[in-house]
């Protein structure tokens, strides 16, 4: 079950986990925790394993039936145990979303394209760094039921 990080956002294994998500500055990760602190429209959850905090994800509701992932990062002793797409099956579990998207680099574009996503390129949004657009939508029979 995801927990609700926002009370913890100053505890080191939080702050950790978000520098995984972000450029890994302490600037970058400020901004990001700045971002949960004052906007009520933005979630942090994250996914304790043994009583350790193992991964967190970072959403907003952008639609009706839209959600944005804005943060995901899981330990990287932890990676590849499915912690990321328990995490989003667990966020799709409480919504029900018609779409879920994420934006990110080529480094996650493979996690994203193997947990169901459809990935789009939107080319060299910064120099020599290319951005993907990825939408998870609900099967048409899903949508009608």
């Amino acid at each position: 079950m995801l927990k609700n990080l926002k009370p913890r956002l100053q505890e080191p294994e939080v702050q950790e986990l978000l520098s995984y998500a972000v450029f890994p500055d302490p600037d970058q990760v400020n901004q990001a925790v700045q971002q949960y602190v004052t906007q009520s429209n933005l979630f942090l959850t994250g996914y304790e394993d043994e009583g350790q905090l193992v991964g967190l994800i970072g959403y907003e509701h952008t639609g009706a039936n839209e959600i944005t992932i804005r943060h995901i990062a899981v330990l990287p002793e932890n990676r590849f145990k499915n912690y990321g797409r328990g995490m989003i099956s667990q966020l799709l579990a409480e919504y029900n979303p018609d779409t879920l998207i994420a934006e990110t680099d080529q480094e996650a574009v493979e996690f994203y394209r193997n947990t169901g996503f459809v990935v789009y390129s939107l080319g060299e949004l910064y120099p020599g760094v290319e951005r993907f657009r990825c939408v998870l939508e609900k099967e048409d029979d899903e949508q009608e039921a």
